[in-house]
């Protein structure tokens, strides 16, 4: 079988050998793609779309990885991060997306400043335990969706920015916490399907 990489549209064959010299994986994928870094500007709130996502201090790269792609699937095209997130292009990262990385814009901020400026019409959703379980809770669009940091949680800084708290109900008497990209997964899910139903 033969691999192959692309460079501006032009196909050239490369050897097995080569693919494990560039790839950081045991068994690397048959194709690989080298693609530029495009340069990240925040469009207008208004060209947002129906729902966004920030991320709070997410610091495991396949969390990161696994929310971008999540946010793909669901149709989400900007994820804001804060200056604490994971690095976009660390290569668990970039492996995670598996491709979503090249559809969804993800930019680096000051979510303070950004949710300073965000009002109008948007509602402010922020994720923690203790909230309005999300299946009850009425969600309403435009929707920024706040997910914090795995072990913290979303920063104190940013709670006077929420327009409501929304939570995930456990179902267990044992497990303590969900996974950050799972929660992610599962509220943007629920947003979704709420969305449909307009």
């Amino acid at each position: 079988m033969k691999d192959y990489y692309e460079i501006l549209g032009v196909s050239r064959e490369v050897t097995p050998e080569e693919l494990e010299r560039v790839s950081n994986l045991v068994t690397p994928n048959e194709v690989l793609a080298v693609v530029g870094i495009p340069e990240s500007s925040i469009p207008s709130t208004g060209k947002l779309g129906k729902i966004i996502l920030m991320l709070d201090r997410i610091q495991d790269p396949g969390n990161l990885g696994t929310i971008i792609r999540t946010a793909d699937w669901f149709g989400i095209r900007h994820i804001f991060c804060s200056h604490g997130t994971v690095d976009l292009f660390n290569p668990k990262v970039v492996q995670s997306t598996m491709g979503s990385i090249c559809r969804v814009h993800v930019h680096y901020t000051d979510l303070q400043q950004f949710l300073t400026g965000l009002g109008g019409p948007w509602h402010i959703y922020g994720t923690v335990p203790a909230g309005e379980n999300i299946y009850r809770a009425e969600l309403e669009f435009p929707a920024a969706i706040i997910i914090g940091n795995e072990s913290k949680g979303i920063a104190k800084e940013y709670f006077s920015f929420f327009t409501s708290r929304i939570g995930i109900p456990s179902m267990s008497e044992g497990a303590e916490s969900l996974n950050a990209s799972v929660a992610a997964g599962i509220i943007v899910g629920e947003f979704c399907r709420r969305q449909y139903l307009i």
